[in-house]
């Protein structure tokens, strides 16, 4: 079979603890480590496990001519966090595991870091808080940098300092050829667009490199309430969001949920999430504390550690009160049915996506996640659930895709719907590449077409969400 030839041609080519059989415990260690014990329901025939830039050339010219026969795939893993079934692990392919391509080096009067795509965000800011330093990444210290880099992306800093892909000022990649080279604002342009938005679709991301800015201890914390509070919450986020003098420090994260540890305080429980980047004057944020970075980031690990069954789904609507409102109660409206599956933790949180974030794209080279600033601000709406057994995945599954098509049809019918799908809270059903509208996917198929003209990409790597679906 092409699959094992492939994997014999690796075990050739590369050393035995490199080339990770299953069978073995480090297969096993390495292939439970996702945020979603799901993905471990893929068995690869191997786990690659690159040490540099030139292993993920030698893996590329290795695996090309298997795949593009169509005798074996493989997935790319980074950290590992994004749930979506087979977007970072492939059933009978190869995995390929970037956990050990690692650096964070400081460069260009420290106006620029450059981050290993096996990185993960909590050593990032341990490295750059030694300088005062910070960067526009996740929140929480586990997330990896691939899956924010090529999505999109929201940050502590967002409101100020745009999507987190706005912040990649290159990518080094390894193409389909084997090549290696950069993306950037300078050179293969509309490769660097592309992968702004655009995931796994072009090549294998090695380095990063993102704009660093000075940033000092903040102000954040979580509170949590009731929810006969929730709808006052609604409007008090909406109002702030259209306020044409709103501060562009804040970050604000509104959430309503219902968890078995919860259940006899409060049949829902809500909680906000609330951060403000400088130290404020007002007296009504002495309610939370002073954080550092790396601080903040290690709460929201708290907030998302998990052994469990993990899916994310997600859609984007105009903040608008009653349509978010609306949302909340379809949402609760359907838990009934749930509430009886072991494990089950799951929330609707509501994340801004305010007109200052929006308009940091043109000035930081674009994207190609196709939103209009002029239709900000708008509102992410995540339902994230986490639950223990493998039999009540379709029950979860369906019934959140249900409600998040009540969602969008409400929203379409009061003219407040917007077609953007976030990547990196996608559902596998959903289509984030379809939702950036045509003009941007015709330009990501004509960069494809371009840097992987054979479609290594497309045939070879099947999971996450293709531009030619």
């Amino acid at each position: 079979m092409a699959g094992n030839e492939a994997v014999e041609a690796l075990q050739g080519a590369f050393p035995k603890a490199q080339v990770v059989l299953p069978s073995t415990d480090e297969f096993s260690t390495l292939n439970t480590s996702y945020l979603s014990r799901a993905q471990a329901d893929l068995q690869p025939k191997a786990i690659f496990l690159p040490r540099d830039t030139e292993d993920v050339v030698k893996f590329i010219r290795i695996i090309r001519p298997y795949a593009l026969q169509g005798g074996v795939k493989f997935a790319v893993r980074g950290a590992g966090q994004q749930p979506a079934l087979g977007c970072n692990n492939i059933h009978d392919g190869i995995t390929v595991d970037l956990r050990n391509l690692t650096g964070i080096q400081l460069k260009d009067d420290d106006a620029t870091v450059s981050i290993g795509a096996g990185e993960r965000w909590g050593d990032v800011y341990s490295k750059l808080q030694e300088k005062g330093l910070a960067v526009t990444g996740s929140r929480s210290s586990m997330g990896g940098i691939g899956g924010l880099g090529l999505s999109g992306g929201l940050s502590f800093f967002s409101t100020r300092e745009g999507f987190i892909t706005d912040n990649v000022t290159n990518f080094e990649v390894v193409l389909a050829t084997g090549e290696v080279t950069n993306a950037n604002i300078h050179e293969n342009t509309d490769l660097f667009v592309s992968l702004r938005g655009g995931g796994n679709n072009f090549a294998i991301v090695t380095r990063y490199d993102m704009r660093t800015f000075k940033q000092g201890r903040f102000w954040g914390g979580t509170v949590f309430y009731f929810p006969n509070s929730f709808p006052s919450q609604v409007e008090a986020y909406v109002k702030e969001l259209k306020d044409p003098e709103a501060t562009d420090e804040t970050h604000i994260m509104l959430g309503a949920g219902y968890s078995a540890a919860f259940a006899q305080v409060s049949d829902i429980m809500c909680m906000n999430q609330v951060y403000y980047t400088k130290e404020p004057q007002l007296d009504q944020m002495r309610s939370v504390r002073m954080l550092d970075l790396v601080d903040a980031a290690k709460e929201q690990t708290n907030h998302g550690s998990s052994t469990s069954r993990v899916s994310y789904i997600n859609t984007t609507v105009k903040a608008d009160v009653p349509t978010l409102m609306a949302a909340y109660e379809t949402y609760v409206n359907a838990l009934g049915p749930l509430k009886s599956v072991e494990g089950l933790t799951t929330s609707l949180t509501l994340q801004a996506y305010p007109k200052s974030l929006l308009d940091k794209t043109t000035s930081a080279g674009g994207n190609s996640l196709g939103i209009d600033p002029l239709d900000g601000p708008l509102m992410s709406i995540l339902i994230l659930s986490f639950w223990q057994n493998k039999e009540d995945d379709d029950k979860i599954h369906s019934t959140f895709k249900g409600v998040i098509e009540a969602v969008d049809q409400d929203a379409t019918t009061r003219g407040t719907a917007v077609p953007y799908k976030y990547m990196n809270y996608a559902a596998p059903f959903q289509d984030p590449i379809g939702s950036y509208g045509e003009k941007s996917k015709t330009k990501l198929q004509a960069t494809s077409n371009k840097y992987d003209p054979k479609g290594l990409f497309q045939k070879g790597v099947v999971g996450g969400w293709k531009l030619f679906d």
